[in-house]
């Protein structure tokens, strides 16, 4: 059982990303704050991982470290997903996303460093390749869009996060293999105990929705894309390398750059 679900953990973690990454267009269109938004997804998620929880029976870990661990991903999950959202309404979910997607690297650098990983020569080319296609692909926003820079920066960093976070995923199970509605309840407590203070400081008169169609939306969001995408990433990381990891996740940008092509170019069509 061990070695079959080794064996489809990459299609698991590709099905993930695609999902995650067709989250960025729910946030595109509702008028929520970054930090509220986030807020939001990760409250929801929590009570939904809570329920399944208790319903499978599965307890906490043992080990305090693992509960920190979780908690930390948590954290930084909460970070990176407040970050994405903002360079989202900076420079719009597909190049966000392709940012978002950076997290390669820095996985790459704390597998290398860290876990004693290391890169082929194929995995490299990849990498390099990856760095390359990024680097064409949103260069030209600055050219049109005076909010670049702030996108760029924010998009970055939120890759950076994402990577803390599924680093520290890897290291809960290190620590002590956990169930993974049990793993994602505590990562949902981490993430939105560390979204409320900024969400007030930073998102005042944008923290609730102002229609039940907007309701709608983040329920969505909070179950789908947490719940269900999250969930199959978190499920996937530890049976892989974080290199591996990383090139993989390179299917949310791909998905939400062809997703938000097809939207404008329907919008155009439809408008003209």
């Amino acid at each position: 059982m061990a070695n079959l679900s080794s064996r489809f953990a990459p299609v698991l973690l590709v099905i993930g990303c695609i999902i995650f990454g067709l989250g960025s267009l729910i946030v595109a269109h509702v008028e929520l704050g970054g930090w509220a938004m986030s807020f939001w997804r990760l409250a929801i998620s929590g009570i939904v991982f809570a329920v399944l929880a208790k319903v499978m029976g599965q307890r906490l870990p043992r080990s305090r470290r693992a509960i920190v661990y979780s908690l930390l991903s948590g954290v930084f999950l909460g970070l990176d997903l407040a970050l994405w959202h903002e360079s989202i309404y900076a420079v719009g979910p597909g190049i966000s996303t392709l940012l978002n997607s950076l997290q390669i690297f820095f996985l790459a650098a704390i597998g290398f460093l860290y876990f004693n990983e290391r890169q082929s020569i194929l995995q490299l080319i990849s990498l390099f390749l990856a760095m390359f296609g990024v680097a064409m692909i949103g260069s030209p926003e600055f050219s049109h869009n005076s909010a670049a820079t702030w996108g760029f920066v924010t998009g970055i960093i939120s890759g950076a996060m994402l990577a803390a976070s599924m680093t520290f995923i890897r290291k809960t199970h290190d620590t002590e293999p956990t169930p993974i509605f049990m793993l994602m309840q505590l990562i949902s407590i981490g993430g939105v105990l560390a979204m409320i203070v900024p969400m007030f400081l930073f998102d005042q008169g944008n923290i609730l929705p102002n229609t039940w169609s907007e309701v709608g939306w983040i329920l969505i969001y909070g179950t789908v894309m947490q719940c269900l995408a999250w969930g199959l990433i978190a499920y996937s990381i530890p049976k892989l390398s974080l290199a591996l990891t990383g090139l993989l996740l390179l299917t949310e940008p791909i998905a939400a750059l062809v997703i938000d092509y097809i939207v404008k170019e329907t919008k155009i069509r439809y408008s003209i």
